[in-house]
């Protein structure tokens, strides 16, 4: 329609992508930037990983010595007053006693990626295996409904950058062989860097990246690839092409 070339319109298109879609942002403040505290930290010391759950510049909830003091002194309350005491205690005791399983079985999901995920805290994302709910609740002994609450909207730094938790619990991808299998993430992750390395001029198809992936041992359909490229937001391969 307007007479030129495909080759202008992807220039064309390539200076569009340049200019910012909110230009009011550069008149923000940058103070309303807010940074992800994780938490749990995992470091690598001495060539071991060590984990630790980060409890902020929360304080730590204790029992008032002074009511319990008082509690301890017979005839000081009646029956009434001295079973609602009771009652305010045991509740403050639950309240501090499911914060601090909360916080194990936060430390214990964090051990259990540090022992599966090793490759990737050495090596990155294309080493990352697969994991789900129900195996992290198994190595533990408690229901993958509890590891799934316990997770939610919780953070761990890692060597390899800040992730959330959930960010590991991914599907599976089966090997040629029908042995070994790769986690969802790693595949796509090696589905990126082959279209990243790929030719502009003839971009790689489905098929060809399915192809190659089953050529290392990994076993994919045309259609998955499809849906992982999707997924990451990636072209098709006649929108990639470039003139």
């Amino acid at each position: 329609r307007m007479g030129i070339s495909v080759k202008d319109v992807q220039e064309t298109a390539d200076l569009i992508r340049t200019l910012d879609p909110k230009p009011g942002r550069q008149y923000g403040n940058s103070y309303d930037i807010r940074y992800l505290v994780p938490d749990v930290i995992v470091e690598r010391i001495n060539g071991e990983y060590v984990i630790q759950v980060c409890e902020g510049n929360l304080p730590r909830l204790v029992i008032n010595q002074f009511y319990q003091n008082m509690l301890k002194q017979p005839g000081l309350f009646g029956h009434e007053a001295k079973k609602f005491m009771e009652d305010r205690f045991a509740s403050a005791l639950w309240i501090i006693r499911s914060i601090e399983h909360r916080r194990l079985t936060l430390y214990k999901v964090a051990s259990c990626i540090v022992e599966v995920q090793r490759e990737f805290l050495d090596k990155g994302v294309k080493y990352l295996k697969p994991l789900n709910l129900k195996q992290v609740a198994d190595m533990i002994g408690v229901h993958e409904s509890t590891i799934s609450r316990a997770t939610a909207g919780k953070y761990i730094q890692t060597p390899q950058g800040v992730f959330e938790l959930k960010y590991f619990f991914g599907s599976a991808v089966s090997a040629a062989e029908g042995i070994e299998k790769y986690a969802s993430r790693s595949v796509k992750k090696l589905i990126k860097e082959m279209i990243e390395a790929e030719d502009a001029r003839n971009p790689l198809s489905d098929q060809k990246i399915a192809e190659v992936l089953e050529q290392s041992g990994i076993k994919i359909s045309r259609r998955t690839v499809a849906k992982y490229r999707t997924e990451l937001g990636i072209m098709s391969t006649s929108a990639r092409k470039r003139y």
